[in-house]
């Protein structure tokens, strides 16, 4: 079978985490209600007939809740759990990025150039591409603020420059002194 220098060994490797379970030799309450491989109750055992079961089988006995009475503890191969375990967590993370798309906002001016218009309209389009929303917002100071009707015009615009990869979510308005529209893209 297995040398105890081995499952000492394997007690130190696997166990390195703080969020890891006890396994093996760092289990230590005195009596536990051991679970079999397959999912079978094998009964309130000692530690040490535990350990024995845990080993014959060349398995680790992993203490799954040491709070309750008895402790409850499993025999399974903990790295296939732990890997297992790891790519449980890594889909849910991915599938929570996904769902928590950024939406990134873009600032405009009423006058607006050219060239920064089409630079401000090429980052978005890339950012739209990837699945992401867009905040388009006009600030109007001093004066600019008696036409507002021009800064409409210039987020039309950028909408329509657009619209082969993005629709307008929510229409130009007016908050303020500044004037935002929402551009999602198109499915």
């Amino acid at each position: 079978m297995y040398s105890p220098f081995l499952i000492v060994w394997r007690c130190f490797i696997i166990a390195k985490d703080k969020n890891e379970l006890p396994i093996n030799g760092q289990i230590k309450v005195a009596e536990l209600m051991v679970i079999g491989p397959n999912g079978e109750q094998m009964g309130v055992k000692a530690l040490a007939d535990a350990l024995t079961l845990a080993n014959y089988a060349g398995l680790d006995l992993v203490l799954m809740n040491g709070n309750a009475v008895p402790a409850v503890g499993k025999i399974m191969d903990y790295n296939k759990y732990r890997y297992e375990r790891q790519k449980k967590l890594k889909e849910a993370q991915k599938k929570q990025r996904e769902s928590n798309k950024d939406v990134k906002e873009y600032q405009l001016s009423p006058t607006i150039d050219i060239h920064d218009f089409n630079t401000r309209k090429k980052n978005a389009s890339e950012y739209l591409v990837k699945g992401h929303k867009i905040k388009v917002s006009i600030r109007f100071k001093g004066r600019q603020m008696t036409h507002p009707e021009i800064g409409k015009e210039v987020m039309l615009r950028f909408a329509s420059e657009l619209e082969d990869i993005a629709t307008i979510e929510s229409q130009p308005a007016l908050e303020g002194r500044t004037m935002i529209m929402l551009l999602a893209p198109k499915k």
